[in-house]
């Protein structure tokens, strides 16, 4: 079978299942090889009949005494009614509308059957269990470690089995791509070896090789990247930007509040980094409300002095603008050229063309510090850009950052900012070609939040907190999962959540709506009135996860708060506690004492209010596989691998920078240049 087999040639894949596939990114053989699963049920050990116990997971063999389809009279299913039984006992078997099952199993058959347990009128039975008849093949649904894949709908975890196991020969035509020494020496698998190992391992240590050899692969990619970067800036110029003392001392001295030592040092490491030729590659990192923005001003502030250009590039249209006003404020005092740029915005602190086009080229021409969007760097060409910030966007790409290299020989110097909280040491061995400052602690006089689980049953009083905060002056947002009522699960809603507290419960109070389907001028416009107080309460989605700074409002209501990671609710918790009032983070969540884990992991929440502790947290509860929600915080997706592996990522680290060093432009290792290009997240250049 060759790996470019379309699946709707595999058995049993019709034109409908190869759609549903397709949901998935799952077109071809290889598509389905490299599509691995994020645990496995534990069935590797068969429970005689008389030990089974209510409430468990388990996997039995038994022979089929009876089997019968029937009509619930209560519910009016479909039922399919068996007995199985071996030697130790006899248990009831139940299955809900699949009928077929009736003539694919007979009495005499010997089964494999795989589920949960449970007992109704003190009879124990088995549940919607997974079957197989247990003949000389290799039981791959109900017997060892069983693979679970993710799913879309009208896909079960049995088709998905069933087509990767057909498609698994075809792995031996996977071409190896890691040298041989690379492989010997850390002891990894074959690239065949693990994905048959990964799909179905025998063991768990099987497993876990499988597991070891493919995030290696993941984090190996990563460090090349970094490291053909670091490689690349050795030998490229950047603007040199002289540290204006007396200026920014004025700048500092200037500030409403007090600089901590954690700012004061980055803002001095990153000072000293654009004050020479070699252009800065930096990783600011600092809790949500640390003030990273006031150090990021500081250095664009030196740029424009220099009479070079800065600019700061946001995730979200409103966080650029919230940066634009903030920094504004700050440089006041100093006449700087400042503006905002994104796609549906152009303003500036100087007088502009009353053409839009035209105040696009002015700003780009003369604004010397420039706000936005990524639009900043896919639309224009910033004449003399000395330094580049990109704010909440963790692995700014190198192909984007090779967009911003001016017409000349001349690099922009390079800072990234983030609140993921990492600790250093793996911070630095994740990302190879950025040196890092950290800020550690939080503002003086800055209150911790107070973080508080509510039942469903406390709502009420929860609103009730709200008013009594509104009626002081302060305000508050109200943060929903969902915009609108799409979830069969009945999670609330942004919108029926605005339409409830609008009309019903706090009738006497104006409340907002904002969403990521508003356009910008609608959102833009909705902010303002918030941050001017004229909207006591605002409810939103998680447009509002990163950067809105809103110092009047002192609480946060999070509505199906067991729907978001702690990292997510972290951030969220963020948009509060930035004024001088004690502030609040309330977790409605409707079912946190039916799930033990989601109880810990919202326990955590109020226990917890710094980022790295949370994170860590998360990853016990959850495990490396969904790692305190990567996704929404900005890393790249680690498909396989874990963030808090030091040891594999120092390994690939290692074995990166000396493939590098020997070979820069990989013309010795055509394979791994090969997979460096294709990578799905891989942006290195090597030319």
């Amino acid at each position: 079978m060759l790996l470019s087999v379309p699946l709707s040639a595999l058995n049993r894949v019709g034109n409908s299942t190869a759609q549903h596939l397709k949901k998935l990114g799952l077109e071809t053989v290889q598509d389905l090889l490299f599509y691995f699963p994020f645990r496995y049920d534990d069935f590797s050990q068969s429970t005689p009949i008389n030990k089974v116990v209510a409430g468990q997971n388990v996997s039995i063999k038994g022979t089929i005494e009876l089997i019968q389809n029937k009509r619930s009279l209560r519910q009016k299913r479909q039922l399919t009614e068996a007995l199985v039984s071996d030697d130790s006992g006899t248990i009831k078997v139940i299955w809900f509308n699949q009928a077929f099952i009736a003539q694919n199993l007979k009495p005499g058959d010997l089964v494999s059957l795989a589920g949960k347990t449970a007992e109704n009128y003190g009879q124990l039975s088995l549940v919607s269990p997974q079957y197989e008849k247990a003949g000389d093949e290799q039981l791959i649904h109900t017997q060892g470690l069983v693979p679970v894949y993710p799913l879309t709908a009208n896909l079960t975890e049995k088709q998905l089995r069933f087509l990767i196991k057909q498609a698994l020969p075809a792995a031996i035509k996977i071409e190896e791509w890691l040298p041989t020494d690379i492989l010997k020496n850390l002891n990894l698998l074959s690239i065949t070896e693990a994905i048959k190992q990964a799909h179905f391992p025998k063991n768990l240590s099987e497993a876990h090789k499988a597991k070891q050899r493919l995030g290696f692969d993941e984090l190996f990619l990563r460090q090349l990247r970094s490291q053909v970067l670091k490689y690349q800036l050795q030998n490229k110029s950047a603007p040199k930007i002289l540290f204006q003392e007396i200026l920014t001392r004025q700048f500092v001295n200037q500030l409403p509040f007090q600089l901590t030592t954690g700012q004061k040092n980055a803002a001095w490491e990153i000072l000293q980094d654009i004050n020479k030729n070699s252009p800065m590659s930096r990783l600011l990192e600092g809790d949500v409300g640390s003030g990273k923005t006031v150090v990021a001003a500081m250095a664009l502030f030196n740029v424009a002095i220099n009479k070079h250009q800065g600019a700061l590039m946001a995730p979200t249209e409103i966080l650029a603008s919230q940066h634009y006003d903030s920094i504004s404020k700050l440089l006041t005092p100093f006449n700087t050229k400042l503006a905002l740029l994104t796609g549906s915005q152009a303003e500036a602190n100087f007088a502009l063309p009353k053409k839009k086009e035209e105040q696009r080229q002015v700003i780009i021409k003369e604004a010397e510090i420039i706000i936005g969007t990524q639009a900043l760097i896919q639309n224009y060409n910033i004449p003399r850009l000395a330094l580049v910030i990109v704010d909440e966007q963790h692995r700014f790409g190198v192909r984007q950052r090779q967009k911003l290299q001016q017409s000349g020989e001349l690099w922009p110097h390079f800072l990234s900012m983030t609140a993921t909280p990492i600790p250093r040491s793996l911070a630095l061995s994740i990302y190879g070609d950025l040196d890092i400052s950290l800020i550690k602690e939080m503002p003086k006089n800055r209150l911790p939040i107070i973080t508080k689980v509510i039942a469903e049953d406390n709502r009420q009083q929860a609103y009730d907190f709200i008013l009594q905060k509104i009626n002081l002056g302060q305000q508050a947002f109200v943060i929903c999962p969902l915009v609108n009522e799409s979830d069969k699960l009945g999670v609330k809603s942004a919108t029926n959540v605005y339409k409830h507290l609008k009309a019903e419960i706090f009738p006497q109070l104006n409340i907002g709506l904002i969403h990521g389907r508003l356009k910008s001028t609608e959102k833009e416009k909705i902010m303002k009135e918030f941050a001017d107080n004229k909207i006591n309460i605002l409810v939103a989605t998680a447009v509002v996860e990163v950067g809105v700074d809103v110092p009047n409002a002192s609480v946060m209501l999070i509505e199906g708060a067991e729907r978001f990671g702690l990292a997510q609710l972290h951030q969220f918790r963020g948009r509060v506690g930035r004024g001088r009032e004690q502030s609040y983070c309330l977790l409605l969540t409707s079912n946190d004492q039916q799930n033990p884990k989601t109880a810990l992991r919202l326990q955590a929440l109020s226990k917890y209010n710094d980022g790295l502790s949370l994170a860590r947290m998360d990853l016990k509860l959850r495990g490396a596989g969904d790692l305190y929600g990567l996704v929404q915080s900005g890393f790249p997706e680690l498909k396989i691998a874990s963030l808090f592996d030091h040891e594999l990522i120092k390994k690939a680290q290692m074995a990166a920078a000396e493939i590098i060093n020997r070979d820069p432009d990989l013309s010795k290792h055509p394979l791994i240049k090969e997979r460096l290009l294709t990578s799905e997240s891989g942006e290195a250049h090597l030319e």
